[in-house]
C-alpha cells in the first residue's frame, strides 16, 4: 500500500510574508478540513496512513476567499503553485503537458463540507494536440489517449468556458450513431480523434476562442474556475439547502492523473464500507470497467456492483477490502471512498465520512458504540433529529392492490407519490402550484438540483447507489430510486414507457418506493412508520415484530434521555392529545391553549359574553362557561397526573370569536331591502363594527381581554382550580400552572395574579384542599422581554411564545408573509431558513437570551420554558439549551425530535460533524 511513498517530496517552502496558500498532499491531515476542505484533508489522512494516493497538492480555501473577495488571485498564489508543481514533476519524472511522455493532472473543488456535484472538476489537464500523441505512445493505446482528450476539452469547455454541455452530448451522441453502437466505449480512436476536431470547432465556436494548448494556462483557467463555482447558482441552492455557511470557499485540489480508462483491466469505482442506504455491513458499491470517475456518479453507464469485481481483478478487490477496513477503524464510521485501477494498480482518489439515509444512520451509530469504535455521547452526534423525523413518515402498505412497473436501485428510503414530470423547470413550478411531483431522468446532473429539490421524490433509469441522483438525494433525505433500467425515460417527449408498453405521460401520478426500489403506476396508500408505532406503545424494542431499526431508535433516544438537560414537553389541548403526547415522551405540557376548547358549539357562547351590554348578560354566559372549562381541565389533569400542566388563558385574536363582519352587513343590507325584521343582527352588527380590529393580532387579546371583560379570566382561573381541587380528592396528583398570555408590563401581571390568588383562595376554603397553582406568563412581545427583570416580580414562570415574539419583533404577519415574500427571501439568501421555522438568534434570540438572565437576576428559581414551534425544531433546541431554559413544548409529533436533540445539545462537540 505504500507504492506511492518514493514520489514524496521535501516540503516546499512556504509563500511570501509567511502566509501559505499551496499545501502538498504530505503535509496536511483530516483535521485541517477548514484550510483544505474535506477532500484535500483526507487526501492528506490517506497520503500519511500510507495508503496509494497519487501525489498532488491542494490549495487552500483562504486562497479562494481572497479571490472572491478581489476577484484576483493573492499575489504569492502564482509562485506557490509553481513550486509545488515542479516538485511534482520531479517526483513523477514528467512534465506537465510534456510533448513526449506528459504529466497529466485533475483540478477538483473540495470544500470544507461535501457538496456532491455542485462545484467544478476538470480532469486530463495537461493534453495538447501534441502532447496526446505523446501519451498514445507512452501508453500503448491511442484510443485511450483520444479519448482522454475528448473529455478534457468537453470538461474543459462546460466548466471554464461556459459552453453549453449539451452541444457535446450531441455530438458524442452523433458520433455513437454514425458508428451504429451505443456506449462510447465502443468507438475507436479514428472516432475520438474526429469527435476532437468536432468537440474543438463547438469551443471556437461558442467561447470565441480556441481551445488552450498550454498546459498552465488549462490549469490555472481550471484553479479560477472552481473558485468561481463556489458562487455558482446550483452551489448556492445547495449550502441553503443544507444550511451550508456562504463564506467558507473551497479548496482546488491538483493531483496527479491516473487512468481508468485504459482499457479491462483499468476502471474506477465508489465503495462505501456499509451500506449507506440501510447501514448495513457488507460489500457496497459500484465499479464501471474501462472508465474515469465522472462515468461513475454521472450515471451515464450503468455500473456492475463492487462485489464484482473480485471476479475482475481479485488483487485490486483484496486490497481495496483491506483499505476500507483501515479507513473505516481509523475515521471510526462510514467511508465513502472513491479509487481507480490503472492496469491491475489501485489508487485511493477521496474518502470523506459519507451521506447516509436516516435509517442507516440510527443503525451504524449503534453498531459502532457495539463494536467499541465510539461511545453513547458520540453516537448521539452520528444522528439528527431532521432524520428522526424522516423515520416517522408514513410508508407504503404492503398489503395494497397496487400495479407494479418496475425496479430499480433502492437508492433513499420513503414513499414518494406525485405527477411525473421530465424536466426540473417543470418540477419546480408545478410544485410552487401545490403539486406533487416525482422528476424522472435518464440520469440527474448538477443542473437538476433545483427540481429535486421541489420533488417528492427522484426516479432514474440510470445510475446505481453512488450516481449523482442517489447522493445527492440521501444528503437531502428525498426518496430516490436509481437504475430502474426496464424503464424507458424519453425526456423530450415528456413520456416513460414501462414494461408491457403501458406509457406514462407528464402529469400522470406514480409512486416509488425508495426503501424497495419499486415503482408502481398511480397513487398507493401509506401506513403508518414502524418507528411511530413504537412510540405510540404499539411495537415494543426487542419484541419479535420489532425491526432492528426500531431497537436502534430505542438505544439512540435512551441514549438521549440520559444525557439531556432539557425536559420536553408538549402543547396539548385536549386529553386525547395530552395521552398521545405522553406515549410519546411528553414530560407535561407547556401549551393548554384554551381557546381551542371554545370551538365549535361553545363558539357562540363566548361570542355572547364578548358582546353581552350588561352585567346580568355576562355573568350567565360565564356561568354556563365554567362547567364546561372545568370538564376540560378534570380530563386534561387525569392524563397529565403527575405531570406540570401550563394552561393559558383565553388569548384568541378577538375576530375570531365574532361574526364575519362582511356576511353579516349583507344579511342586514338584504334584510333591509326585503322589508324583514333584522333588530338582532342590526344589534349584532353595531356591535362587531365598534370591536371590529384593523390587525387583530395586535388587538384586543390575551391579558387585554382578560381585562375589558370582567370576569372572563377568574371564570378560568376559577375552573382549573375546582378541577385540580377535584382531581386531589380524587386521588390524583395535579399539577397545573396558569399562564397569562401577551403581558407587555408588570402592572397587567399583577392586576390579573391578584384576582386569580383571590380565586384560588376561595376555591381551597370551599373544598379543604390546599392548591399550589403556579402562575406566570407568556413572554411574546418585545416590551415583554426588555422588562422581563420587573415582570418577574409577579411571575413565577416564564414561557416565550417564540411564534408571536418573532412576529412583532421583525413586524411580519406570518399568516401573510410565508407566502408573499419569504420565497425571495430565501432565494436571495437574505434568509438561510424561515425565522419561525429556527429561531433567529441574533435578533429573537437576542431578546429571549437577555429576558431569561433578567428574569432570573429578579427571581433566581424563574422557572423558563418555550412553547412556540421553535420547540421542536432541531436548531432551535440546541439554542433554548444554551441559553439555559428549564423546556421546551412542541406538538405531540416533534417531542421524540425535540428529546433527541436536547440530548445532543447537552453532549455537542466541536469535533463532530458528520453533514
Amino acid at each position: 500500500m505504500s507504492d506511492n511513498k518514493d514520489l514524496r517530496a521535501a516540503e516546499p517552502a512556504t509563500s511570501v510574508e509567511g502566509v501559505k496558500f499551496v499545501y502538498d498532499f504530505t503535509e496536511g491531515n483530516k483535521d485541517l478540513k477548514d484550510l483544505l476542505g474535506g477532500k484535500g484533508a483526507n487526501l492528506a489522512e490517506m497520503t500519511n496512513l500510507g495508503l496509494p494516493v497519487p501525489p498532488g497538492f491542494t490549495i487552500t480555501t483562504e486562497a479562494c476567499k481572497v479571490y472572491l473577495d478581489s476577484g484576483e488571485e493573492p499575489a504569492a498564489l502564482r509562485d506557490e503553485v509553481s513550486a509545488h508543481l515542479v516538485a511534482l514533476e520531479e517526483r513523477m519524472g514528467k512534465k506537465l503537458g510534456q510533448p513526449d511522455n506528459p504529466l497529466l493532472v485533475s483540478v477538483r473543488s473540495g470544500a470544507k463540507f461535501s457538496m456532491p456535484g455542485m462545484m467544478d472538476t476538470v480532469l486530463n489537464i495537461g493534453l495538447s494536440d501534441k502532447s496526446v500523441q505523446g501519451l498514445a505512445e507512452q501508453a500503448g493505446d491511442a484510443r485511450f489517449a483520444w479519448d482522454s482528450y475528448r473529455r478534457l476539452i468537453q470538461m474543459f469547455g462546460k466548466t471554464v468556458l461556459g459552453v453549453d454541455g449539451e452541444l457535446f452530448e450531441d455530438a458524442l451522441e452523433s458520433a455513437k450513431a454514425a458508428k451504429k453502437v451505443t456506449v462510447d466505449t465502443e468507438l475507436e480512436a479514428a472516432d475520438l480523434k474526429k469527435l476532437v476536431t468536432r468537440f474543438k470547432k463547438i469551443v471556437k465556436t461558442e467561447a470565441g476562442r480556441d481551445f488552450p494548448q498550454d498546459p498552465r494556462e488549462q490549469m490555472d483557467l481550471a484553479i479560477k474556475a472552481v473558485f468561481e463555482s463556489w458562487n455558482g447558482d446550483r452551489a448556492k441552492l445547495y449550502r441553503r439547502q443544507e444550511r451550508i455557511p456562504g463564506d467558507l470557499g473551497t479548496a482546488v485540489n491538483v493531483c496527479s492523473m491516473v487512468f481508468g480508462n485504459l482499457g479491462p483491466d483499468s476502471g474506477t469505482g465508489v465503495a462505501f464500507t456499509r451500506d449507506p442506504a440501510s447501514g448495513h455491513q457488507g460489500v457496497y458499491g459500484d465499479y464501471l470497467q474501462n472508465a474515469q470517475g465522472e462515468d461513475v456518479v454521472a450515471g451515464i453507464r450503468n455500473t456492475v456492483p463492487l462485489a464484482e469485481l473480485e471476479q475482475i481483478d481479485k488483487k485490486s478487490y483484496d486490497q481495496l477490502m483491506q483499505i476500507m477496513e483501515t479507513l473505516e477503524n481509523h475515521y471510526k464510521d462510514l467511508c465513502d471512498i472513491e479509487f481507480t485501477i490503472e492496469r491491475g494498480q489501485l489508487w485511493m482518489l477521496q474518502t470523506r465520512v459519507g451521506k447516509r439515509t436516516a435509517g442507516a444512520a440510527f443503525r451504524i451509530a449503534t453498531q459502532l458504540v457495539d463494536q467499541g469504535l465510539i461511545d453513547e455521547t458520540e453516537a448521539l452526534q452520528r444522528v439528527t433529529g431532521a432524520q428522526l423525523a424522516q423515520l416517522m413518515f408514513p410508508r407504503f402498505d404492503e398489503d395494497a392492490k397496487v400495479e407494479k412497473v418496475g425496479r430499480g436501485i433502492a437508492a433513499s428510503p420513503g414513499a414518494a407519490v406525485g405527477k411525473a414530470v421530465f424536466d426540473s423547470y417543470t418540477a419546480v413550478k408545478w410544485s410552487r402550484s401545490g403539486e406533487k411531483v416525482i422528476l424522472v431522468r435518464r440520469e440527474t446532473n448538477p443542473d437538476d438540483l433545483d427540481g429535486m429539490i421541489a420533488a417528492e421524490g427522484i426516479l432514474t433509469s440510470r445510475g446505481g447507489k453512488t450516481s449523482h441522483a442517489a447522493v445527492v438525494a440521501r444528503g437531502m433525505g428525498k426518496t430516490c430510486v436509481c437504475g430502474a433500467e426496464e424503464l424507458e425515460v424519453d425526456t423530450k417527449r415528456r413520456r416513460m414507457t414501462v414494461p408491457g408498453g403501458h406509457v406514462v405521460e407528464e402529469g400522470d401520478v406514480i409512486s416509488i418506493d425508495g426503501s424497495s426500489g419499486k415503482v408502481y403506476l398511480g397513487e398507493v396508500p401509506v401506513v403508518p412508520s414502524p418507528v411511530v408505532e413504537y412510540f405510540e406503545g404499539r411495537m415494543h424494542a426487542g419484541a419479535d415484530d420489532a425491526d432492528e431499526l426500531v431497537e436502534a431508535v430505542h438505544r439512540i433516544m435512551a441514549f438521549a434521555d440520559r444525557k439531556r438537560r432539557l425536559r420536553v414537553r408538549a402543547n396539548a389541548d385536549n386529553a386525547e392529545d395530552a395521552l398521545r403526547a405522553r406515549r410519546f415522551g411528553a414530560q407535561g405540557i407547556g401549551l393548554c391553549r384554551t381557546e381551542h376548547m371554545f370551538l365549535g358549539d361553545r363558539r357562540e357562547q363566548v361570542e355572547r359574553l364578548i358582546l353581552a351590554d350588561t352585567q346580568e348578560e355576562r355573568e350567565e354566559s360565564l356561568k354556563q362557561l365554567l362547567p364546561l372549562q372545568k370538564k376540560d381541565f378534570v380530563e386534561l389533569f387525569e392524563a397529565m397526573d403527575g405531570l406540570p400542566v401550563t394552561v393559558r388563558l383565553l388569548d384568541p385574536p378577538l375576530h375570531e370569536f365574532l361574526p364575519d363582519i362582511t356576511e353579516l352587513s349583507v344579511r342586514v343590507a338584504l334584510a333591509e331591502s326585503r322589508q324583514e325584521s333584522h333588530e338582532n343582527d342590526l344589534r349584532l352588527l353595531q356591535a362587531v363594527h365598534r370591536l371590529h380590529e384593523q390587525n387583530p393580532m395586535l388587538g384586543l387579546r390575551g391579558v387585554r381581554l382578560g381585562l375589558v371583560i370582567p370576569g372572563l379570566f377568574t371564570m378560568q382561573v376559577r375552573a382549573i382550580a375546582e378541577a385540580a381541587a377535584e382531581r386531589r380528592n380524587a386521588k390524583g396528583d395535579p399539577r397545573a400552572e396558569i399562564m397569562i398570555p401577551l403581558v407587555g408590563t408588570v402592572q397587567e401581571l399583577e392586576i390579573v395574579r391578584e384576582e386569580a390568588d383571590q380565586v384560588i383562595a376561595e376555591v381551597e376554603a370551599a373544598t379543604g384542599v390546599e392548591l399550589k397553582l403556579a402562575i406566570g406568563t407568556m413572554i411574546e412581545l418585545p416590551r415583554a422581554a426588555l422588562t422581563a427583570g420587573q415582570i418577574a416580580e409577579a411571575a413565577e414562570f416564564f414561557s416565550f411564545g417564540t411564534n408571536d415574539l418573532t412576529q412583532t419583533v421583525w413586524g411580519f404577519s406570518r399568516d401573510d408573509v410565508e407566502a408573499s415574500f419569504f420565497t425571495a427571501y430565501l432565494e436571495k439568501g437574505i434568509f438561510g431558513v424561515s425565522p419561525f421555522e429556527t429561531i433567529d438568534r441574533d435578533g429573537v434570540g437576542s431578546l429571549v437570551k437577555s429576558a431569561a438572565e433578567a428574569g432570573r437576576a429578579t427571581r433566581p428559581d424563574l422557572k423558563l420554558g418555550v412553547c412556540g414551534e421553535h420547540g421542536g425544531d432541531p436548531e432551535s433546541v440546541h439554542f433554548f439549551h444554551e441559553v439555559g431554559l428549564d423546556y421546551v413544548s412542541c406538538s405531540p409529533f416533534r417531542i421524540p425530535v425535540a428529546r433527541l436533540e436536547a440530548g445532543r445539545a447537552a453532549t455537542q462537540s466541536t469535533g463532530s460533524d458528520h453533514r
